[in-house]
Parts: C-alpha cells; structure tokens; sequence
C-alpha cells in the first residue's frame, strides 16, 4: 500500500504532509474531510481531482479535521491511496427523508456486493439521516462477515448544512460508501467513549424512531432543560455535552445517542439514532481524561483485531462532542492513538455527528455517539 496525504488551509494552500517512501503509483481512492466552507471552493477540490486523475474520491464535510496529530477547523485532510492487492468501488445515494435511510442502506449494500468484498467504509450526511436504520439496512444487503466502518459528516457546532462529495457532486443528503475487495487486505476496528453516567435509569415512555418524546411519562425536552441548567439556552449544541445512554428492553449492550435538534412545540428531542420505546436512558456527563483513556483503547482493539500487525492507514472519526468538551486537549486523544500504532501508521479523520462501527463483544454493526472510532488498514 503506498499512501501521500496532504493539507489544505486557506493560508497555505495545498501542503504534502506525508509522502510516500517510493514513487507514488496511480492512487485508486482519494478520501478527503474537510470543513463545508472549504469543501465548496471550486478551485480546492479541482486540484485533487487533476493530481489524481484515476482514484475514486469521497469526502464529506466536517466538525473538525485530523491530519496525523493535528487537529484543525477551516481546513481539508485528504489521503490518497495505491493498493497493491486490494481492488476498491464506490457508491452513492441520495437521501430523501430520514424514513429514507434503511432502504438506502439496503441500495448501498447491493451495490457493492461482489467477489471477495471484505469491508465497507461509509460516509453520511449528519442531520436528516437516522444512523441507526442506515446501518440496519446495510447488515441486511451485506454479508455477515463484511464489517461496516464510518460516520456521519459534520457542520462544526452549527448543525446547519453536512455535505457528502461523490465523484464530482458535492451535494447534502447523500450517503457514498466504498467497498474493498481482496483477501491481503487486513482491517482493524476500535470504538470506545468515556463518558460517566449521573442520575437515574429512565424508562422511554415515548419514542418515535429517533424521536424521544417522554421519559416516565414526562417530557423528554423538559426533563433534559432541568438537568442541563444554563446549558438549556444553547440547545441543541449544548447537548453534545450531555448524551444519553440507552439500554434496550431486553437489557442489550449500551449505546450512546447524542442530539441533533429539538421541537419545543413537540416537547421532543431528536437524536442521530433510534431511541428504543420500552429502553432505558441516562443521562451522561464528560470526564476528561476517560475520553483520552477511550481515544487509547479503540487503537489498541484495532492491534488486537488484526494480530498486532502495524497498519499503513488508520482513520479516526471521534465526536463533536468530545471536541467541545477536551477543548485545549483535543489533540491529546489523537496522540494516545498515536502511541498506539506507531509512527509509520498515517493518521487521517475527522469530527463528526456520529460514528459507525462494530461492536467488539457481538461483531454487530451500529451507530455510536460521543466515540472515538477508528478503523486501519494494511495490505499483508
């Protein structure tokens, strides 16, 4: 695998940050992240398309962006890749609606079936999809063991407008994937959080898909207004600080769900996945130096997913919200994964509106909120 990657700021202009040790061959996917007012300059992505003329390009916008173990805004991290073994196909469909998103998982996945798939990354828009149905209908259209990576695009702490790039579109509302076929192509997958629980398990009383709309019976937007205190006059972005933890009915493994809006006349809250009626939640508060010691983790589950074996990519989706709340120590998370894979491992991501991935107990493929998740690659 031969791997350049380089930066753009408006400063600056395009910059190589990391080369190849050989000539570079003919790239067959350029993966790019970067945020929505630089994405949309002409000029900018006009540049990626005319150096790497036969790669497969995909990018979305972003809520912040990682090139190796700098953390940025207002910029684009791109990474092109030459496989030597390994053969790549991408796709890419549009989302009418969040109703929409289980069926345009189902597309997806039967557009990248074939021949020796292994893995699928993908990369949504992040306000109207409901990330939970997306990933159950791709767990349908796949094969149980083609693993599913990726995350939901940003828009700062704005939650205005994401944006998904396919080919030459870039455009909101759509949902691009790319599929990787070949059997030298190892990959490793880590997803952690580390965040605290406070306060007392709610049963949902009312909930529709990713709506929660009461919890014992009371309103879910009241209930969460008291809990937040001041934080309530800043919603939604303030509710990256205190997400939920959610138990199924049947007592299934936690996920975590962070909001993406509120209807006051409603009463309700709306998250960037399902809220199971019938479940539990809790509310749940940030500990800084466990979000690091999360950061950590998920890279050491990717070592031990593949054997220890050094990757040549790693690319890290971590949450808006652990953004907000490490602040100055942001970059720290992304020197614990650093520690982890070692200096010859490229570093590449972004911060997003939720993150998609296994889980490492059952192998089951969902959405997360609040994670750090990183996926890494290596042809062997």
């Amino acid at each position: 695998m031969h791997i350049e990657q380089r930066c753009w700021t408006e400063a600056a202009g395009w910059t190589v940050t990391r080369a190849p040790g050989d000539s570079m061959p003919p790239a067959q996917l350029v993966l790019f992240f970067g945020a929505r007012e630089a994405l949309t300059r002409p000029a900018v992505l006009d540049t990626l398309r005319s150096d790497y003329p036969a790669a497969q390009l995909l990018g979305c916008s972003t809520a912040g962006e990682i090139c190796e173990t700098t953390v940025a805004d207002g910029s684009i991290v791109a990474t092109a890749i030459h496989f030597d073994s390994t053969r790549v196909r991408t796709a890419c469909h549009t989302l009418a609606a969040a109703g929409d998103s289980r069926s345009v998982g189902e597309r997806l996945a039967r557009d990248l079936v074939g021949d020796g798939l292994v893995h699928v990354f993908v990369l949504a828009e992040g306000l109207q999809v409901n990330g939970s149905d997306l990933v159950e209908g791709m767990r349908r259209g796949l094969p149980a063991d083609v693993g599913v990576t990726g995350g939901l695009a940003g828009d700062g702490a704005r939650f205005e407008h994401t944006m998904v790039s396919y080919g030459d579109q870039l455009t909101e509302g759509a949902v691009a994937a790319v599929g990787f076929y070949g059997d030298r192509l190892r990959i490793g997958y880590g997803s952690l959080g580390g965040w605290d629980s406070f306060g007392p398990d709610r049963l949902i009383t009312r909930a529709e898909a990713n709506v929660l709309y009461e919890l014992d019976g009371e309103s879910a937007l009241e209930l969460y207004k008291t809990y937040l205190g001041p934080h309530a006059a800043e919603l939604p972005a303030s509710g990256l600080l205190f997400p939920l933890s959610l138990r199924g009915e049947n007592g299934e493994q936690r996920v975590v769900r962070t909001i993406l809006g509120i209807d006051e006349q409603a009463g309700s809250l709306t998250f960037a996945g399902d809220i199971p009626q019938g479940g539990h939640a809790r509310l749940m508060k940030a500990n800084v130096d466990r979000l690091i010691d999360g950061a950590h983790g998920a890279a050491t589950a990717c070592y031990e997913r593949v054997g220890s074996a050094t990757p040549d990519l790693a690319i890290l989706i971590s949450c808006v919200g652990r953004k907000l709340v490490l602040k100055m120590r942001t970059e720290e998370e992304v020197e614990s994964v650093r520690e982890v894979l070692g200096e010859a491992t490229v570093l590449s991501g972004f911060y997003s509106y939720g993150e998609i991935a296994p889980f490492a107990v059952s192998g089951k493929c969902e959405l997360h909120n609040q994670t750090m998740t990183i996926t890494t690659f290596a042809e062997r």
